[in-house]
């Protein structure tokens, strides 16, 4: 019998209308084969644009749907589910993008109008060579897995602790807190931030249904969405917990001081053993074994020595902790850009140019001056500073994106300068000035009312090299006044640079890891950028915070609790739908050469050693075809993507319905 095919081309109000001729490529499709109805319509995504699918479906008894419109990504499971409604098998049905593929990359209308024809025709052609499928259903494993111990990864972990079911939360610091626990004072408010931060540190770390690992990677990952494998080492501390008080007298009685790099951003010293900082959750100090004096010399063991619980092990090891979770939320958080990269601003060379960290550090009363402004000599109070917008941002030789946060702790910055320094000269020197959030344009105007100088302007260079009276022992900032149009040569005591964000130095590692892609920035690559930013291509995998792309507090916070309600959604369910577009192996025929399974970036094919034979897991599987492709037997196939689909694929883009050769325009 042969199939009734229904084709509906979609105006897309004009997206695609104001370059294809719609009702045009409807009329030809008519005349396709097996064609039994060809429409057009304004917006095939409404309701009655579904309405219209669903009535054909009924009363002209359709058994196969091809909808040309936008991205399957964004409607392909729409129509699936108005073909479901009509009755028909969702997977009878394919879609023709003629929206990005077409009408969005074209400019002459019959060249477009052609080249969505033979999208059609290659669709159509290959929709009557589908097969009915039907989804797995997986069940969902209530604990969920976190990383990253940050103020997104806090939030979404509280969440779904709150709501009673176990949370894993995997930081690889000795404490969770993030970048925000070195924050001084959090804009617009100017709130402190450890005392809005600490109370969410205790609470994850003695939550009954979290399990906090701190001091802990991710290794490995295994399984798929419901179920999920994970090995996690948890670094040794050479700190028994269960018997550390975290009473501080080993820290007190350590001989060893170390320049902090970390956590007081090289500002301040710390000790061989150490708590990053007074609120530090888990309250368990952590001995640096490269600046130990034991593991240096095999002397020491002060800290031992004077314990007076016997907490310190100097023996003990990483252990290697397995947990089975059912969804996964990434808050890796991020790394702040390096000023060094760019030289003639004079970071490391210039001993007051300061980043952006190391100011937050000095101006936070438990910082390393007690929150004194000073210069590197630790003693002299600068009296006038100069504020570097965009350092890393906005750049085309580093970021070409804005970091979203810079304008607004400058702006900060500059405020604490008044505050503590109100003789000071302060100036601002920005690209832009950008205040989108809530009280961020009252603040930026506060600002102006307490004396802040602006300057329009990249800034050039940053150098030392006096050439006027009174410029003795001062940095000079060179830029370019925008407003006034003429350069500015000006004298400060201090620079401060407000470095950009960007992604973790690991986040390609991680996102490998995790089966998750990162865009060209290294930011971690969501599901969808406007509908579905928490959510990945990867089922049960979600990200938060920074590790998506740049975000302040208040959005960071949001999206960790987005993500925690998405994975609470699963858990609720109690199972999930499973796309059954997987790899199928014919056993009977299989030589057995292990090259699927060497290949398979998902690890969803094992080798049957009593057979002889390799075996696809549909559960691991992800219908990638990597496999399909590597087969020298040829013995395996791909649901949904048989070769006989993609021939007749082929042969629909070729060829027209009077046998002569479809024109085509390249992408």
């Amino acid at each position: 019998m042969s199939e009734k095919i229904g084709v509906y081309v979609c105006h897309c109000g004009s997206n695609i209308a104001g370059k294809v001729d719609v009702e045009e490529v409807a009329n030809w499709a008519s005349d396709l084969p097996n064609v039994e109805v060809a429409r057009d319509y304004k917006f095939m995504c409404s309701s009655l644009g579904q309405e219209l699918v669903e009535t054909d479906i009924k009363e002209k008894g359709l058994t196969r749907v091809v909808v040309a419109a936008c991205s399957p990504h964004m409607h392909e499971r729409t129509f699936r589910g108005a073909c479901a409604r009509a009755g028909l098998n969702p997977y009878l049905f394919e879609m023709a993008n003629i929206r990005e593929h077409v009408s969005w990359i074209h400019e002459d209308r019959d060249e477009a109008t052609a080249k969505a024809k033979a999208l059609v025709s290659a669709a159509v052609h290959r929709v009557a060579h589908h097969e009915p499928l039907e989804p797995m259903r997986a069940e969902i494993n209530p604990a969920t897995l976190v990383v990253g111990g940050g103020v997104a990864g806090i939030q979404a972990a509280l969440e779904i602790a709150d709501a009673g079911y176990p949370v894993y939360l995997v930081e690889r610091e000795p404490s969770i807190g993030g970048h925000m626990a070195q924050l001084d004072k959090t804009f617009p408010t100017l709130d402190c931030s450890a005392c809005i931060l600490t109370p969410k540190m205790f609470d994850a770390g003695s939550h009954k249904n979290i399990t906090l690992l701190s001091y802990s990677q991710v290794e490995e990952v295994d399984g798929y969405v419901g179920n999920f494998t994970v090995t996690i080492r948890k670094k040794a501390r050479h700190v028994v917990e269960d018997k550390c008080t975290g009473c501080g007298i080993c820290t007190e009685k350590c001989p060893k001081r170390v320049v902090d790099t970390v956590f007081e951003a090289g500002l301040g010293y710390r000790k061989a053993i150490y708590r990053p900082f007074p609120q530090a959750v888990p309250k368990y100090p952590v001995i640096d074994t490269e600046n130990c004096i034991y593991f240096e010399r095999g002397k020491c063991k002060a800290c031992q020595m004077f314990c007076p619980t016997g907490a310190i092990d100097f023996e003990q090891e990483d252990e290697i902790v397995t947990v089975e979770v059912g969804n996964v939320i990434l808050a890796t958080g991020y790394d702040l850009f390096d000023p060094r990269k760019i030289p003639q601003y004079g970071y490391g060379r210039l001993a007051n140019v300061f980043t952006s960290l190391e100011f937050e550090r000095m101006v936070n009363a438990a910082g390393p001056t007690g929150g004194k402004i000073v210069l590197r000599d630790g003693v002299t109070e600068p009296k006038s500073i100069a504020i570097v917008h965009c350092v890393g941002s906005r750049d085309k030789n580093y970021h070409e994106y804005c970091s979203k946060v810079c304008c607004m702790y400058s702006l900060k910055f500059a405020h604490l300068v008044h505050e503590r320094l109100p003789e000071a000269e302060v100036y601002n020197f920005y690209i832009d000035i950008r205040t989108p959030g809530k009280g961020y344009e009252e603040f930026y105007h506060r600002l102006l009312e307490e004396g802040t100088h602006f300057i329009r302007g990249r800034v050039a260079e940053v150098t030392d090299a006096a050439r006027r009276p009174g410029e003795e022992g001062k940095l000079i900032v060179q830029a370019e006044d925008t407003l006034v149009g003429m350069q500015r040569r000006v004298p400060v005591d201090m620079v401060i640079l407000s470095a950009g964000v960007e992604a973790r130095r690991d986040a390609d590692e991680v996102a490998h890891l995790f089966g998750i892609s990162c865009s060209h920035d290294n930011w971690f690559i969501e599901k969808h950028p406007k509908l579905d930013p928490v959510a990945t291509m990867t089922d049960g995998v979600f990200i938060a915070g920074c590790a998506q792309g740049p975000k302040d507090i208040p959005d960071s916070v949001a999206q960790g609790a987005a993500a925690a309600a998405r994975v609470l959604g699963l858990i609720t369910q109690g199972e999930v739908e499973i796309e059954p577009v997987r790899a199928i192996i014919d056993e009977e025929r299989c030589s057995g050469c292990r090259i699927c399974n060497t290949l398979c970036p998902y690890n969803a094919i094992d080798f049957i050693e009593d057979l002889g034979v390799s075996r696809v897991n549909p559960a691991l599987c992800k219908g990638c075809g990597t496999c399909v492709a590597a087969c020298p037997s040829g013995v395996i196939t791909g649901a949904h993507f048989s070769n006989e689909q993609i021939m007749a694929e082929i042969e629909g883009i070729l060829v027209s319905p009077d046998g002569r050769e479809t024109v085509l325009v390249a992408a």
